[in-house]
């Protein structure tokens, strides 16, 4: 269903199409501001051919991510003149061809952090102790007499921490993991971070340093073609066998079938993965189905006060841009 919000005050003359329903703070916002909304707010992800259609008389395109906004959704658009995101990833979004058309894009990073760094600290938890799977054995009326060595799991206390992509989610797990368990926190980035390094007694390491070294891998980089299947078979194989791979980033990170060739063969201990590849996972993936792993369906910035946040930066990006304000978080 297609909801318009008419402007508050005084009309801009411009129109913004939002993909899907975001928080009323962020809706009060643009109307208050004199925007017209066009706000989609079906069950099912509206067509992109129906989307095309849309931009056509849209000045504005709040995306809350989800779809990917192709050339082709960009092109022949003579109105449309930014695509604010409400997420801190943008690699949904064709960049090189919004340039070339002059239309801005902007995100909205820094909103998710802690959310984020709750759901990697969660999965890590679980992971290390079961629960997912242990609960569904609840459910399928399998909890059975009390058995000394079964099921058992591994304490955190001390271990080592590696992150990948230390950045400000990144930041926030080690800064849980340090405070709960005072584990070690080693990282690779493509350039140091010296907040980390004082606050945390955080150590820079190669990325086979990492891999080898680490009891807990946490990956919270963008995804790049640098990054993009970077854990693979290969560095699954040089990862210690009671290790703990944690994705909150992006499913395409990691290469699934060969994460799964690694859990099968003990090659790592465990996973814990709020995203991916592809995504929506099939019900069948044989990752569901693992004692030792714990999946849930890219949660990591869903809670009210992250997605407010979210769709209120990305609310204020398309007011600050039509203002001719400049964008501290515009990406092109």
């Amino acid at each position: 269903m297609l909801v318009t919000h008419n402007p508050k005050k005084e009309s801009t003359d411009k129109s913004i199409f939002i993909n899907r329903n975001i928080p009323n703070e962020a809706i009060d916002l643009l109307t208050t501001a004199g925007f017209r909304l066009l706000v989609w707010e079906g069950d099912q992800v509206l067509p992109n051919d129906e989307i095309n259609e849309l931009l056509k008389d849209c000045d504005a395109f709040l995306s809350t991510g989800a779809i990917t906004i192709t050339p082709q959704l960009l092109q022949d658009k003579p109105k449309l003149k930014i695509v604010s995101q409400a997420s801190a990833g943008y690699n949904n979004i064709a960049i090189e061809e919004a340039s070339s058309l002059n239309i801005c894009v902007a995100n909205a990073p820094g909103t998710m952090n802690k959310a984020t760094a709750d759901i990697a600290f969660t999965l890590m938890l679980n992971a290390s102790r079961k629960m997912f799977y242990m609960n569904q054995l609840i459910k399928e009326g399998k909890w059975e007499a009390f058995k000394f060595t079964d099921f058992l799991g591994q304490e955190l206390h001390g271990k080592t921490l590696g992150v990948f992509g230390l950045g400000n989610i990144g930041y926030e797990m080690a800064k849980l993991c340090k405070a709960a368990y005072n584990m070690d926190i080693i990282y690779h980035n493509r350039s140091k971070n010296e907040q980390a390094e004082t606050t945390l007694d955080a150590n820079y390491v190669s990325f086979d340093e990492l891999v080898e070294k680490s009891d807990v891998i946490s990956v919270h980089c963008n995804l790049t073609t640098e990054t993009k299947g970077v854990f693979n078979k290969e560095i699954f194989s040089k990862m210690k066998p009671t290790s703990i791979f944690i994705n909150v980033a992006r499913g395409g990170v990691h290469v699934e079938e060969d994460l799964i060739e690694a859990l099968q063969t003990n090659s790592i201990w465990g996973a814990g993965l709020d995203v991916t590849n592809p995504e929506p996972m099939e019900k069948d993936n044989p990752l569901l189905f693992m004692e030792n792993v714990a999946v849930t369906p890219h949660i990591g910035s869903a809670t009210t006060t992250a997605r407010t946040a979210m769709a209120m930066l990305a609310a204020q990006n398309i007011i600050d841009f039509f203002e001719g304000k400049s964008l501290s978080t515009k990406v092109n």
